[in-house]
């Protein structure tokens, strides 16, 4: 089996479709090949959708504002299908977010219902039960007088209050403040009304809970021509792994990275893999090809020795050379490899110079975000306008950060979409799917979307050998949160304490009217 580019994924194809067994059944039963396009219009319809979950949750503060618990039911609608019930596993395990909350009760349930199956969508469950949160945090101070800002820094998990690992640190809270300018709100929203505009800012944070199939293979070759192969399990799906996994190979064997060659997808070539999921592929990838790089290596000091007439101690590897430890004497690594194909060296040192790792870590990861959104309200007709947004991710250790950057702003786009725009709507008297085109599901579009100030927080992860946490699922997390905060903010003076979402024209329309 060989699977090509992709593109976007999301999460939406890592399922496996009737359609796909039925065209190798097909193709076997009348000896022939058979293709099959999916339609716009069948994809809609049949593709596994996104989110879905209904909250009944309750926050318990102090007269100091100390958070003392949380609970909540969570019912999940699985649609026609129980396809999968991550996003409502993955949800109730962060639903205390980065915040010290004490007591927690939180019952899941899932609810079979006429719907096209839902499964797991870009950090699959986190930015509902974020939104959730942040919510019920902010309704707390407008009725009781919190600083937004405040409380939020207030319970945060401290840095020694173990077994937690501080997961969003006084600093990264100020930063994005700082970032989003908190302080000058005040002015911009005096302007705005001088417009006849409405303008909210808001804040809310996330965690991540990175996991993913546990099981990670690479498989390196040094090819004499000068040439470096990578074979790897997992697959790209628009997050530039051939920039990214050749980075780390340079950085490791002192190859440059135009040098590296990536395979994947290919079922002859990879024999194990976890594939592209829960921001796993860099968090288990890296790591894996590490420890073939350091694989390669100690043959190579051994075919090395043999080379220079050195003992295996005395050879140091460093910028893609093997030297004589103390001496100016040494081979290159692509020497070594040709050294490796021939009959000049000890038997047991001849034959390709491969690495191979194969490791299986079951250790999930942490990463975690702050967010500051503005949005303008035109009250006559209900509109939502993001005027600016500003984040801050902390991805552990940025190996591309222009990757992460990109990351991060797709994730916000897709926030956004959510918070305002998308939705599947199905009639109630019928069952029939009314958002079946593009004509009725409003996707977010550049011209919609401010430009984003966005920056990358590097605190190493305890749980993965080289630092890492997930980069790819930070910016749509705290999304729904965040922008939804802003709108409040922004009908604030119409006594509106809460909106659900997609916060459409007609849905903030409606909601001034009913508050006035």
């Amino acid at each position: 089996m060989v699977s090509g580019d992709v593109g976007g994924n999301f999460g939406i194809r890592n399922n496996t479709y009737p359609e796909l067994a039925l065209v190798a059944w097909a193709a076997r039963r009348v000896g022939r090949p058979v293709k099959w396009t999916c339609e716009r219009r069948d994809a809609f319809a049949t593709d596994f959708h996104g989110r879905d979950l209904i909250s009944e949750a309750e926050l318990a503060l102090d007269e100091h504002g100390r958070f003392l618990a949380i609970r909540a039911v969570n019912t999940s609608n699985l649609g026609a299908s129980a396809i999968s019930f991550v996003p409502l596993a993955k949800g109730i395990a962060v639903s205390s977010s980065v915040y010290d909350i004490p007591c927690s009760y939180m019952r899941g349930r899932a609810a079979v219902t006429n719907t096209s199956p839902t499964s797991a969508y870009r950090s699959a469950g986190r930015p509902e039960v974020v939104f959730v949160l942040e919510r019920l945090i902010d309704i707390a101070c407008r009725r009781h007088g919190f600083d937004r800002i405040e409380i939020r820094r207030r319970n945060l998990v401290p840095p020694d209050a173990m077994p937690h690992r501080n997961p969003l640190g006084p600093a990264s809270f100020r930063r994005a403040a700082e970032l989003g300018d908190w302080a000058g709100f005040a002015a911009r929203r005096v302007e705005a009304r001088r417009r006849g505009r409405c303008r909210g800012i808001g804040i809310a944070a996330s965690i991540e809970l990175n996991t993913g199939a546990p099981r990670e293979r690479a498989e390196i070759t040094i090819d004499p021509a000068g040439i470096i192969e990578l074979v790897l399990g997992t697959m790209a799906a628009g997050q530039g792994h051939e920039t990214s996994f050749a980075q780390v190979i340079s950085e490791w064997l002192g190859v440059a990275p135009d040098q590296v060659r990536l395979m994947t997808g290919d079922s002859d070539r990879v024999l194990a893999g976890g594939g592209s999921a829960s921001a796993r592929s860099m968090r288990l990838g890296s790591w894996v090809i590490a420890k073939a790089a350091d694989a390669i290596v100690d043959k190579g000091r051994r075919i090395a020795g043999a080379m220079l007439e050195a003992a295996e101690q005395d050879i140091e590897f460093a910028q893609q050379r093997f030297l004589i430890k103390g001496t100016d004497r040494g081979v290159g690594l692509f020497e070594v490899a040709a050294a490796g194909l021939s009959d000049g060296i000890p038997s047991d040192l001849r034959g390709p110079l491969t690495g191979v790792s194969d490791e299986t870590m079951s250790i999930p990861s942490y990463a975690y975000t702050c967010a500051v959104c503005e949005v303008e309200v035109d009250p006559e007709t209900g509109l939502v306008e993001v005027v600016r947004y500003a984040s801050i991710d902390d991805c552990g250790r940025a190996v591309n950060p222009m990757l992460i950057y990109g990351q991060s702003h797709g994730g916000i786009a897709q926030g956004i979409g959510q918070a305002l725009w998308e939705a599947c709507v199905y009639d109630p008297r019928s069952g029939q799917l009314l958002s079946g085109s593009f004509l009725d599901y409003a996707m977010p579009r550049a011209d919609l979307l401010p430009a984003f100030d966005t920056e990358i927080s590097e605190v190493p992860s305890t749980t993965n050998p080289l630092g890492m946490r997930g980069g790819s699922e930070g910016g749509i997390t705290p999304g729904l949160a965040v922008v939804a905060n802003a709108i409040v903010d922004a009908l604030a003076e119409f006594g509106v304490e809460h909106i659900e979402l997609p916060a459409t024209p007609e849905r903030v329309w409606n909601t001034i009217r009913a508050a006035r």
